[in-house]
């Protein structure tokens, strides 16, 4: 139990710093080639945040763990929300973009009900994952255009400032220093690339690995230890990067962010996946967990719709959801 465990850290932090590897070179070389942070921020970016579920899923789905790679997914989403936003507001109130409410939320809440439905008849098969990918490419278009129409009303300074804290907030402070020097050669931002996908790599079979070791260990469903130990796991990246936005009395970790992930985490992993390997759907995730994920996407509109702020008490609200939903999870196994 304690190798399992002590394996299962190992790959998270070699995932993080795949993932963070990725996003930062890959960010760097498209900037050389004149691709607008705006659209950098919301595509190689959300794309290379996503990529640590999409490797675990993978590994998880080959070696026949399908609740595990299912549960991951539907843990994380839940996480995005009533965790990340949860603690990031509990500790800093935050407004919320108008527009994103307006515009993302009805798209993140269509992509949630979609996946729910192709998934009643217990397997995502190989053209449900076709619909999906299909989705991914509607919304990145989406993305490319309304980008376009955006920025052209924008100048170049505020252009440039805005696609930077973007891709700051989702990706972190880890190399922006380094990579961001002039005298750093194209050559070695490459590498950097292929040495994060390495990581990621061997990061997200060390999860897979340990995970279902734990499972086995501890004689519970690999798809628990997906909702619980590996959703979070995957999205502490993302909670570490809200609360330092928090602590620094930043906003760069919007909604919006939160939005953009859960529709990834569904139309390009489980998309994707799916079009490698189907997956099947357990009674229980069709019955029980993809509807409180759900229903914390439902949560969302009215906390945020007033006056577009999330306050204090909405971010503990939330948050106390999301322990009630992991000690209603956790306790019939003790």
């Amino acid at each position: 139990m304690l190798l399992h465990s002590i394996l299962f850290l190992l790959g998270l932090g070699i995932l993080y710093l795949g993932a963070d590897w990725l996003i930062e070179g890959a960010s760097e070389v498209a900037k050389r080639f004149g691709i607008r942070p705006l659209v950098i921020g919301l595509t190689i970016v959300a794309l290379g945040t996503s990529l640590p579920e999409f490797l675990l899923n993978f590994f998880a789905v080959i070696k026949g763990e399908d609740g595990l790679a299912i549960g991951n997914i539907i843990g994380s989403n839940i996480a995005n929300i009533a965790l990340i936003l949860g603690v990031s507001s509990a500790i800093m109130p935050r407004t919320v973009d108008k527009e994103v409410l307006q515009k993302e939320y009805p798209i993140m809440l269509a992509v949630t009900g979609l996946f729910y439905l192709l998934a009643l008849d217990g397997l995502i098969s190989r053209i449900d994952g076709f619909i999906l990918v299909a989705g991914l490419v509607a919304f990145i278009a989406y993305i490319f255009r309304t980008s376009t129409r955006v920025e052209g009303t924008n100048s170049d300074a505020s252009e440039g400032q805005n696609g930077d804290s973007e891709i700051e907030a989702e990706s972190g402070a880890g190399l922006k220093g380094l990579l961001n020097s002039p005298r750093l050669a194209p050559w070695i931002r490459i590498l950097l690339i292929l040495g994060g996908m390495a990581a990621l790599t061997v990061g997200a079979r060390l999860m897979v690995d340990s995970a279902i070791g734990i499972a086995t260990i501890l004689q519970i469903a690999p798809i628990l230890i997906g909702l619980t130990i590996v959703a979070i796991g995957t999205s502490l990246p993302e909670l570490a990067a809200s609360l330092m936005c928090a602590i620094r009395k930043e906003s760069d970790m919007s909604v919006g962010n939160i939005l953009g992930s859960n529709m990834l985490n569904i139309l390009f992993v489980v998309g994707l996946v799916a079009m490698i390997r189907p997956m099947t759907v357990e009674p229980d995730s069709i019955s029980m967990h993809i509807p409180v994920m759900i229903l914390f996407s439902l949560m969302l509109w009215p906390l945020a719709r007033r006056k577009y702020f999330l306050s204090r008490f909405n971010g503990i609200f939330l948050l106390a959801g999301f322990v009630a939903y992991l000690v209603w999870l956790i306790y019939p196994n003790l």
